[in-house]
């Protein structure tokens, strides 16, 4: 029997969103401060999935201004098919016309330009029913029909159901089946109190009854390597099996642990008991889907010699055109610098999600005459950055208020291969069978944290920092790690970028 390894989606992915078109299935997640916006994957089994682009790849579809927060921008997308068309429906938090959907006749775009809807709160959700009508649900949850086109709001909204009692009812889908109309909820907040739970109803407007069993899925009191778990969609397979799609985590280290890579996507089956959804624990690894049609891995390099980036590239709110080239120096990324620091937002980076705990990334850097270098990523006051400028090579780490130059040396004119290699903290001492007994004693600092972050330039170390400042219980918000190539002054090539994951395990047949 294969079995499949849990999370299908590594990193930075959240608030996945799931539809299926025949055989093949597609995917979204949100994006927040990024640019471009909500990623999107193909797969054929549920497993493996390849990015095929990005929903939201040109300013008139995402504006982001510079004021835009850390955490803000682009929450929670659901994507839809219905009569041949594609259609993504989200909500951009750092502009009041608040939520917009784009449609598209092949996932891989060209994508519309937003057709806004002018109701509040966050997660919509679209639906149809027999006769046509489109129905609309956000946080609440409420519903609301509208008209796709042009998003005027035909009826509504009106609140449909209470939830359990967890704070932050959120990302309702509706689903029809067997008669019955499924209300999907969050509940209980995306940290880790995160839930999901279930009602229904035969009509769209209601009356919903809750499931006899609420909340259906959530790991919040337990010891499970996976946490958060929420923000659910459902998908129906052709053989019939259904499966949900959700965000959850894996915090590391020390309490109350840490997550590094964000909120990731995650997949489990689902069984229908008296007309109810069952969902058991998120493992880390579950029996396949029938379907099996597995992906070669991707590169560890890219060369950047293609006439556009690969889509797993992002930038920071904004990536304007003259900020980079890959025609200037062929086969080479050339960055311009747009600000003089990465503590304030307006820089110029190029980055990609961290998707393993356990990774190493090197970039071959010609920095003159810039000032650039790698950086990890969270936000503007979080953030290590190895830098060449003038002849030296420096480590600065930003936490909170504080930045320091935590190391430097001279370094030789020319090219020169920055390398970051995270890895993830020593467990606990054998000995050590409580974190009770972990606190009383001295178990060093690399019992404690996440990981660890070196810092290296052409071979040669400049120092290891604690990654627990890079995570979300120190940053707080809604992101994980970007790991990317960045300049604050002058111009910089670049002329490859490897990320290499470590710590991945091929899924394998188990007898």
């Amino acid at each position: 029997m294969r079995t499949y390894r849990n999370p299908v989606i590594g990193g930075f992915h959240p608030d996945p969103s799931v539809c299926r078109v025949g055989e093949d299935y597609y995917l979204v997640c949100s994006s927040f401060e990024y640019f471009p916006g909500v990623p999107i994957f193909h797969s054929r089994d549920l497993v493996h999935w390849r990015q095929i682009g990005n929903v939201l790849d040109r300013p008139s579809q995402l504006h982001l201004p510079p004021g835009t927060l850390a955490s803000g921008g682009i929450f929670a997308p659901t994507i839809r098919h219905h009569d041949g068309l594609f259609y993504m429906i989200t909500t951009n938090v750092s502009d009041d016309r608040g939520h917009f959907l784009v449609t598209a006749e092949r996932p891989e775009g060209p994508w519309s330009d937003p057709v806004w809807i002018d109701l509040p709160r966050v997660d919509p959700s679209l639906a149809w029913d027999e006769e046509g009508h489109c129905w609309l649900t956000t946080s609440g949850p409420r519903l609301a029909r509208i008209d796709p086109a042009s998003g005027e709001v035909l009826e509504g909204p009106v609140d449909i159901w209470a939830g359990t009692g967890g704070k932050y009812p959120e990302a309702p889908h509706l689903f029809q089946t067997g008669g019955w109309w499924y209300l999907l909820l969050s509940e209980g907040g995306t940290e880790r109190g995160h839930a999901v739970s279930i009602a229904r109803a035969r009509s769209p407007r209601g009356p919903f009854e809750p499931g006899p069993v609420n909340p259906i899925l959530t790991h919040r009191g337990t010891s499970r390597p996976i946490q958060s778990t929420g923000h659910a969609d459902l998908v129906c397979a052709p053989d019939g099996t259904w499966w949900m799609i959700l965000l959850g985590a894996r915090p590391r280290g020390y309490s109350p642990e840490f997550q590094v890579l964000g909120r990731e996507t995650f997949l489990v089956p689902v069984e229908w008991v008296d007309g109810w959804p069952v969902v058991g624990p998120v493992e880390e690894r579950h029996p396949a889907p029938a379907a099996w049609h597995p992906l070669p891995p991707p590169p560890v390099r890219d060369d950047f010699d293609a006439p556009v980036p690969a889509p797993c590239w992002i930038s920071v709110r904004c990536r304007p055109d003259d900020s980079w080239s890959l025609t200037e120096r062929p086969g080479r990324l050339t960055l311009h610098a747009t600000g003089p620091t990465l503590d304030r937002p307006g820089h110029t980076f190029f980055g990609r999600r961290q998707q393993h705990h356990d990774c190493r990334v090197s970039a071959r850097l010609d920095p003159d005459p810039g000032r650039a270098g790698l950086s990890v990523r969270l936000d503007e006051a979080h953030h290590y950055d190895i830098e060449v400028s003038g002849g030296e090579v420096s480590l600065i780490a930003r936490i909170g208020p504080l930045r320091q130059v935590v190391a430097r040396r001279p370094v030789a004119p020319g090219p020169l291969t920055l390398t970051v290699h995270c890895r993830t903290a020593d467990p606990l001492p054998p000995s050590v069978t409580s974190a009770a007994e972990a606190g009383a004693g001295p178990v060093g600092v690399g019992a404690r944290g996440p990981d660890t972050i070196a810092f290296s330039a052409d071979g040669v170390l400049l120092a290891e920092l604690d990654g627990r400042y890079l995570s979300t219980e120190v940053a707080t918000g809604f992101t994980g790690r970007v790991i990317g190539m960045y300049v604050t002054e002058g111009s910089a090539a670049f002329d490859w970028f490897d990320y290499e994951g470590t710590d991945d395990e091929p899924v394998v047949p188990v007898a």
